[in-house]
């Protein structure tokens, strides 16, 4: 008769345990999770209840963040086919000595000097004026 008594009550006692603790205490999560941005003079709000609010400030909401951003020219094996092989035409273009080509090579190579000098000077305004338009 002990045993049972006893046995009974051993297995209430987690029973009973169980129902003191709330659902907050009992480790179960929060049923709602806010994250708000504010602008300027904007106050982050209270939570309600079982609510946490995350607040973070709003500084450039609509621009790319500035690891995402444009850091250069593309490389080669980033580029398309049509772009590879244009290069590689150009390069073999160089190397033959064809005309328009810079390149002391051939009876026309001496013609493309002031067309590269003319592509480089159009590329480095380019460049300019893209880093003038990139600053933030």
């Amino acid at each position: 008769m002990i045993r049972l008594t006893l046995a009974v009550a051993l297995m209430a006692v987690p029973a009973i345990a169980g129902a003191q603790t709330s659902a907050g205490a009992a480790g179960s999560p929060p049923q709602r999770i806010r994250s708000v941005q504010l602008t300027a003079g904007q106050q982050c709000p209270k939570g309600e209840g079982d609510e946490i609010v995350v607040c973070s400030p709003a500084e450039e909401p609509y621009r790319i963040p500035k690891s995402l951003r444009d850091s250069g020219p593309i490389r080669a094996q980033n580029q398309s086919w049509v772009n590879r092989v244009a290069d590689i035409d150009q390069t073999g273009r160089v190397a033959g000595g064809i005309p328009n080509t810079c390149s002391p090579i051939g009876n026309g190579g001496q013609t493309g000097c002031s067309v590269l000098a003319a592509k480089r000077w159009a590329a480095e305004k380019r460049a300019q004026r893209q880093a003038e338009s990139s600053i933030p």
